[in-house]
């Protein structure tokens, strides 16, 4: 069974105001004091965020423990530091973390990197080689968009509405390496690539290669990073568990010697784009076929692509029922609008984002 971890990145909220807070420093000094889950809690790129990751998991019931637990570890934490987890849409001037490499890259890119003061949540799934690793990314290309449509939570930036669903997404492409790529064919020719970039200089080391699935250059997995952070622990676990579901396809799907779809770079960002702009409220573009259709279609397609690796490893069931409550209840950006339209008040969204997040 391929393990799984999930890394979250959290905004540290005043708890009256919603206004983030640059507190990240006395959080992770009280995780220090205490000497329990040091290796879990980590600083972010600005000092209102905090970020955790999970221990690798085979069982998703697990995983979905361990997520609760330490979303529950950081609330605490942060209630001693005076604040609370959420994700938050007020106006906010991020502070750049003093951090050698933040600070270079604070140089280097300038707003963009003041401005990248987004939550988003990657997953990590073993793989066996660079070979098979760099397989599953080409294979995989196409249908990330819709766990973008599925994890959407950013409905709102700088204390404005956007008309996204994901609006991370979009801030997030500003990187230089962000986004999706073409097809790789071969470890040789992923690892050409990335040292390519590497040697304009535009990018300070491998770890700033930002592609949505690359191989992981700390741990032997492919890294997924096109999620939100999820307003809710358990779509948290359905993103983990899709994704898992996506490896294990695409890497029978490589053994079996059946090519990758070779949509092209230009198609697969329409796709994140369209699935940024509607979430699971409007159409999306099929991961097939590159042509619109409803959102529940397009679910239910990725769910038919992974039905025998979710089936082998006991998570179909779990996975059918979270896609279906979501559709019918809508994701973290549905419920933020609808707390928005009920109350017009920003500060009672970040409010209701508190309760979600650490419930």
């Amino acid at each position: 069974m391929r393990t799984v971890g999930v890394e979250e990145e959290l905004l540290l909220v005043d708890p009256e105001s919603g206004e983030p807070r640059a507190l990240s420093a006395a959080v992770l000094a009280r995780v220090s004091r205490r000497g329990v889950d040091e290796d879990v809690f980590e600083k972010e790129l600005h000092s209102q965020m905090l970020e955790f990751n999970t221990h690798p998991q085979s069982g998703m019931g697990e995983l979905g423990a361990e997520i609760v637990r330490i979303r529950g570890e950081a609330a605490r934490h942060a209630d001693e530091a005076g604040c609370a987890l959420a994700t938050s849409p007020l106006p906010v001037r991020p502070s750049v973390s003093p951090n050698e490499r933040y600070q270079w890259m604070a140089e280097q890119y300038g707003i963009a990197t003041r401005e990248q003061m987004v939550c988003g949540c990657h997953v990590h799934v073993s793989v066996d080689s660079d070979d098979e690793g760099v397989a599953v990314v080409d294979r995989i290309r196409p249908w990330l968009s819709v766990l973008t449509a599925l994890s959407a939570n950013s409905p709102f930036w700088q204390g404005a509405e956007t008309d996204y669903s994901s609006y991370r997404s979009r801030v997030w492409q500003r990187w230089p390496s962000a986004g999706p790529t073409e097809l790789f064919g071969s470890a040789d020719g992923y690892h050409r690539r990335v040292a390519d970039m590497v040697s304009t200089g535009t990018v300070l080391d491998e770890g700033m290669i930002y592609f949505d699935a690359r191989l992981s250059a700390r741990y032997p997995t492919v890294e997924v990073r096109v999620a939100d952070v999820c307003l809710h622990a358990d779509t948290a676990l359905l993103i983990a568990t899709l994704v898992r579901g996506l490896v294990e396809t695409a890497a029978r799907d490589w053994r079996a010697g059946r090519a990758p779809l070779d949509h092209s770079v230009s198609l697969l960002r329409l796709a994140g784009w369209r699935a940024a702009r509607s979430g699971l409220t409007g159409e999306l573009l099929h991961p097939v076929t590159m042509r619109r259709a409803p959102a529940g279609t397009v679910v239910g397609a990725l769910l038919e692509h992974v039905e025998d690796a979710l089936a082998d490893s006991g998570d179909l069931e779990r996975a059918r029922t979270s896609c279906a409550r979501l559709l019918r209840d809508g994701n973290g950006s549905v419920v933020q609008r609808e707390v928005w339209r009920r109350t017009g008040s920003l500060r009672e969204v970040v409010a209701a984002c508190v309760r979600h997040t650490q419930a």
